[in-house]
């Protein structure tokens, strides 16, 4: 449990520095980019730390933490279980999923608005969780359950729509708050919505539904990655993993931020080497605590315990004021994490 207490920390800090960073980055791609360019390093020195950048291929697959071990191979895996060409092709596809998600919240708030594109990022979480018990067969008790759905709940009350209120709308306090909540791509997830405020006028209603959709699905997606890759990977390959997957997500970025002409500023470079330290640790914390806390438990934890954690500093720090929605939301929150850690 400590791995995840330390994930929801992690994911957390990165919402409290890009508070702390409204106003000086300029560029969102670019800050991006610079964020995976830490991320990456931080890999490449935990993979050193491991032995080496580079995974051995060509080899059985090695055990796994999810149990399943080199004995898939013989049921005719094209790719081993557990072997070097899994993390490589895993720590691929979760980069494509990092960005895609980040492109994705991005357009939904154009289109969309930052209330249902927060709120269909949130409930990414669904992704994971089925994944847990629909692909590897998890079981969670009824009260795990209660508690999932309770989870689920809180965060569509964070996002719920609300009357006017001093000027800014509930729907815009709320979904400020909303896109704090955690997940593996949280550091891309503040930056699209770094400057939405002006992109929330010019979608009140929704226009691309499928658009949400596959935010919900690409997100969630992405979130789902340490999963997948905690059962058919290796635990020795983790930190090469999360090298591949930082080094694809930054590979693309930067491609796409030269695409769109975007420069680079100090407050750029500042703000994006300091959510790229802590969006590397969640990343990290949340796949070492997969392997001793069911995923159906760890994702809806995660979740709300990042929503929790920046509440309460953006109350205790910013003296922000918080909606009687959203401290309802925190009750359901305290209410869930119970249930999400009992035996029944």
């Amino acid at each position: 449990m400590i791995y995840l207490i330390l994930a929801f920390c992690s994911s957390a800090l990165i919402s409290i520095v890009m508070r702390l960073g409204e106003g000086r980055i300029q560029n969102n791609i670019s800050t991006l980019a610079v964020n995976y360019l830490i991320c990456l390093l931080l890999s490449m020195v935990y993979s050193a730390g491991s032995g080496s950048f580079i995974v051995p291929l060509g080899g059985g697959g090695a055990e796994t933490a999810g149990g399943i071990g080199s004995a898939a191979t013989a049921g005719g895996a094209l790719i081993p279980v557990g072997s070097g060409e899994m993390t490589i092709l895993l720590g691929l596809i979760s980069g494509v999923c990092y960005f895609g998600a980040f492109s994705l919240y991005q357009y939904n708030i154009f289109r969309n608005g930052v209330l249902m594109s927060a709120t269909f990022m949130k409930l990414g979480v669904l992704v994971p969780t089925m994944v847990a018990i629909v692909v590897f067969g998890e079981r969670p008790g009824a009260l795990q359950v209660l508690g999932i759905c309770m989870a689920l709940a809180a965060v569509l009350i964070v996002n719920g729509v609300g009357p006017i209120k001093h000027g800014k709308t509930a729907d815009d306090t709320d979904a400020e708050s909303a896109d704090s909540s955690g997940s593996s791509s949280d550091a891309q997830k503040d930056l699209a919505g770094s400057n939405h405020a002006l992109n929330a006028e010019s979608a009140s209603t929704v226009t691309a539904p499928l658009a949400l959709i596959m935010l919900l699905l690409v997100g969630g997606s992405g979130d789902a990655m340490s999963k997948i890759y905690e059962e058919l990977g290796s635990p020795a390959f983790n930190s090469q993993y999360l090298l591949y997957t930082f080094a694809v997500a930054l590979v693309i970025c930067a491609l796409t931020a030269r695409i769109h002409g975007q420069g680079l500023t100090k407050g750029d470079v500042i703000f994006g080497a300091l959510v790229g330290i802590p969006n590397f640790y969640s990343a990290r914390f949340l796949l070492l605590s997969l392997s001793h806390v069911p995923a159906v438990i760890a994702y809806p934890v995660f979740s709300v315990g990042t929503i929790f954690l920046v509440g309460a500093v953006g109350v205790l720090a910013f003296h922000e004021k918080m909606t009687r929605r959203q401290w309802c939301a925190v009750a359901m929150i305290v209410l869930a994490m119970v249930l999400l850690n009992s035996q029944g």
